[in-house]
């Protein structure tokens, strides 16, 4: 059974920085592109990152590029989202998801979602 499990989420400060992790179990990272996402209240989903999780190759959305990386442990079947200096516009529930067709289609997926795999998400509240 396929599973997407995110944690890490939490309140933190502006300026201030949280990881979130992606456990991923029912199959091996080597094969498969691993998305961030996230939705704010009252926004669309926005998908902000991708991961070839084979040789870590990455991308980023202009709005977490510089600030947010996404790094992978592949013996622990784990990818994480490493996010710095937070701003209250960081505020949202924050999914992973996985695609199996590839790194460029992962990147094209991120506009419109339609991933082969999605966790529940875990919230992240930026705010002093």
């Amino acid at each position: 059974q396929v599973q997407l499990v995110e944690s890490g989420g939490g309140s933190v400060q502006p300026g201030g920085s949280l990881r979130l992790s992606c456990a991923v179990s029912g199959f091996t990272l080597d094969g498969y592109a691993i998305a961030w996402f996230r939705q704010a209240p009252g926004k669309e989903r926005e998908g902000i990152s991708c991961i070839k999780s084979s040789d870590a190759i990455t991308y980023y959305a202009d709005s977490v590029k510089g600030r947010f990386t996404i790094p992978r442990d592949n013996a622990k079947n784990t990818v994480y989202l490493q996010m710095n200096s937070l701003k209250p516009e960081d505020t949202a529930v924050y999914y992973c998801a996985a695609v199996s067709t590839g790194f460029a289609s992962c990147i094209t997926r991120l506009k419109y979602g339609r991933m082969d795999y999605w966790g529940k998400g875990t919230l992240v509240t930026v705010s002093s």
